[in-house]
């Protein structure tokens, strides 16, 4: 019996078919070429605007089959942490990153020093009365002592934690808010007159686990690494590496975890849940990494900038792990220590008998540190220990050389080794080198979710993060890291790189979706047509109706409202038109080599006094100055100016097939997605589009209509 308990899996993965999905789907794309086809085989004369429809609408064909593809056969993992318990007795180290990038746009939700003497009460009061949210602004948020179903004692150390917790914060506010000055002496002095972009390498011990308790407090370690003016940094990947080097001489533990600053552990158990997958027999010679689902604790109702994702992890990354599995996403995910210091899957076997060659051992590789070496080849010959002997403390020294801003120098780090240098979606890069070498990735949604985070509650920080991710994308689209040299010279697997064609073409797909908006205002004004007349005209508009209907259908299957299902119809309009346009020119530039491109940082929201401007918002656009918000109004002036040309009937007169009913709709649900942008241009303050964006774009408008009428 014994026996066959240590013979069952420490996970399980479910495949399952959704019928309904499938034939939509299907149904869709036999739409979509039967209109190709339709302007194929037309008699209707060859214009360059019928031309141009139809290279826009085999552009969206070919998404739509990546979109299938990815969708055809999802799966889900179900893991079994009561059989790893029994199995394994000493559970292996997990390190965990914490990642940031500004102290103001991107504040950690606790501040280390401040927070780790908090933690030394927080943590035992959390075991010893088995508290699942352990998040202290999340629990004290959601959760009140009431007086029938809690012990006297429970109240009063409830009572005693949360004056606390209080305190803490207040604490934090002044610190930060610099209402309290910083005596920056002593062990701290290195902090006084340090630069953001220059300033030497900076790490602190600030709590040590001395005794190796295995259910007390961990250590707490503060890196920031070096910086200097003209060096580069390569932006998060370099923080990685840098956390990886100085946690392999620290730690070496052959597991790490990364999460952004703003991310809340949901799930106390989810390292056992990731370590079924990563410890399963089957698991530990596939799987590189375990990414869990990202859904958010402060999301607005309805989701009216459509950046909550509900859907796509829902149906799009679900399809994903049915592959070749999920893609990298930059947080939530719990990398093998040894896959990224760039083992294959073939050299597993060969790693334990401690013959991977010298290549490993070779300073180019990983840098001129022996120390690190040394430890970089335990990690490779899977020689890790449980627990490790070393302490942090005496290891300062040998980790500051390793976060020099130098040491990278002649390396294979960023390409080779470690999270991938040359875009700043880091992530994606990363994880597509990881499946060129043949590994596999598994998703891990255990009930309650693993992690929640706060997503951006406005449309500029929304604008900004989609902005960024566009320009990375297309960087990862045109590199060599792509989808397509993955799966012809690496062991991506065909309809995997499918998937990450999905995903890495969304800014090349804006260039098509922003011709695709103004084509109906170009034949409204020259009054000339794209969209086929009488019974071919049902083509498009079928297709409208029934892609309209499966994907309502698919949000009220999950829960969510029709009014979500419109913000996010609208949204993906609006973005990919005009944030993703912008990125995708970022990042031409920058291929070009005419300019470098800027990282943007997302603003974190999660104070009180975010949460009251975020119920005064209520989800309100809000515009500034940027380019991006120049397309986007842009667009609308041209659809306004053509209505207004049909309108008046100042359209030229056509002996041909003129303007039709299908151009008419087209522009017409072109501006109800900007429908907030109209209501910007007659709105104030920060609600209202600014006057030099209202001129720019009011120029380009024209200047559209002159070329068109000319």
């Amino acid at each position: 019996m014994a026996k066959q308990e240590d013979d069952q899996p420490l996970y399980d993965k479910v495949w399952f078919k959704r019928r309904y999905q499938r034939v939509m789907d299907t149904f869709i794309l036999l739409l979509l070429l039967l209109l190709l086809s339709y302007r194929l085989f037309s008699s209707n004369n060859f214009t360059i605007p019928w031309i141009l429809a139809f290279i826009c609408e085999s552009w969206f064909t070919f998404t739509w089959i990546t979109i299938l593809t990815t969708k055809w056969t999802p799966a889900v993992t179900m893991t079994h942490p009561n059989r790893l318990l029994q199995r394994v007795p000493e559970l292996p180290r997990v390190d965990l990153f914490v990642a940031t990038a500004d102290p103001v746009l991107e504040p950690p939700s606790s501040q280390p020093t401040l927070s780790s003497k908090f933690a030394q009460f927080w943590v035992p009061f959390c075991k010893k009365y088995k508290i699942q949210l352990r998040a202290p602004f999340s629990y004290f948020s959601s959760v009140a002592t009431t007086e029938t179903e809690h012990s006297p004692e429970f109240k009063q150390e409830w009572s005693r934690m949360k004056d606390m917790y209080d305190n803490l914060c207040l604490k934090i506010q002044h610190v930060t808010r610099k209402q309290i000055p910083l005596q920056l002496d002593g062990e701290f002095a290195v902090f006084s007159n340090t630069e953001r972009r220059n300033h030497p390498t900076i790490i602190k011990v600030i709590l040590e686990n001395k005794d190796g308790v295995s259910d007390g407090l961990p250590h707490l370690i503060y890196v920031s690494r070096e910086k200097k003016p003209h060096q580069t940094h390569n932006y998060k990947a370099g923080a990685m590496n840098v956390l990886t080097r100085v946690s392999g001489l620290m730690t070496n533990a052959p597991f790490m975890l990364n999460v952004d600053c703003d991310m809340v552990v949901n799930n106390p158990k989810i390292v056992l849940h990731a370590l079924c997958i990563l410890l399963d027999p089957k698991g530990a010679k596939e799987v590189a990494f375990v990414q869990c689902f990202q859904q958010f604790y402060d999301g607005i109702k309805d989701d009216p900038f459509g950046n909550q994702w509900v859907t796509a992890f829902e149906y799009v990354i679900r399809g994903m792990a049915g592959l070749q599995g999920p893609t990298y996403s930059g947080t939530n995910a719990f990398h093998r220590r040894n896959v990224i210091y760039g083992l294959y899957p073939e050299e597993i076997e060969i790693g334990r008998k401690g013959k991977l060659g010298e290549k490993k051992l070779l300073t180019q590789q990983f840098g001129s540190s022996k120390e690190f070496v040394k430890s970089a080849d335990r990690a490779l010959d899977w020689k890790t220990d449980f627990h490790n002997d070393t302490s942090p403390s005496d290891c300062i020294e040998t980790a500051i050389q390793v976060a020099g801003c130098e040491y990278e120098c002649g390396t294979c780090w960023g390409e080779k080794i470690g999270w991938v240098y040359g875009s700043i979606t880091e992530d994606v890069a990363t994880g597509l080198n990881i499946h060129r070498r043949g590994w596999r990735s598994e998703c891990c949604t255990p009930d309650p979710i693993a992690f929640t985070g706060c997503a951006p509650r406005g449309l500029l920080s929304t604008m900004v993060q989609q902005r960024r991710w566009a320009t990375g994308l297309t960087e990862v689209f045109f590199g060599k890291y792509s989808p397509l040299t993955g799966m012809i010279f690496g062991k991506i697997q065909f309809r995997a790189a499918l998937s990450y064609f999905w995903i890495t073409h969304w800014g090349l797909r804006s260039v098509f979706e922003v011709c695709y908006a103004v084509l109906p205002a170009y034949c409204i004004i020259t009054n000339t047509n794209i969209f086929p007349k009488g019974p071919g005209l049902w083509i498009p508009i079928a297709l409208l109706v029934i892609y309209s209907l499966h994907t309502l259908l698919e949000y009220l299957q999950i829960g969510l409202s029709i009014r979500r299902w419109w913000n996010n119809q609208r949204m993906t309009i609006i973005t990919t038109t005009t944030a993703w346009f912008i990125g995708f020119l970022s990042a031409m530039l920058k291929l070009a080599g005419i300019s470098d491109t800027v990282f943007e940082i997302t603003q974190k929201e999660f104070s009180s006094s975010d949460a009251d401007e975020k119920i005064t918002d209520g989800g309100r656009f809000t515009f500034d100055e940027s380019p991006v918000f120049v397309v986007g109004t842009t667009i609308l002036l041209v659809q306004l100016a053509a209505m207004l040309i049909r309108f008046l009937r100042l359209q030229q007169s056509q002996s041909g097939n003129g303007c039709g009913i299908g151009e008419f709709i087209s522009s017409t649900y072109v501006v109800l997605c900007y429908f907030p942008y109209l209501k910007g241009l007659f709105g104030s303050g920060k609600y209202g589009i600014p006057l030099s964006t209202i001129c720019k774009s009011a120029i380009l408008a024209f200047v559209f209509v002159h070329l068109c009428r000319k």
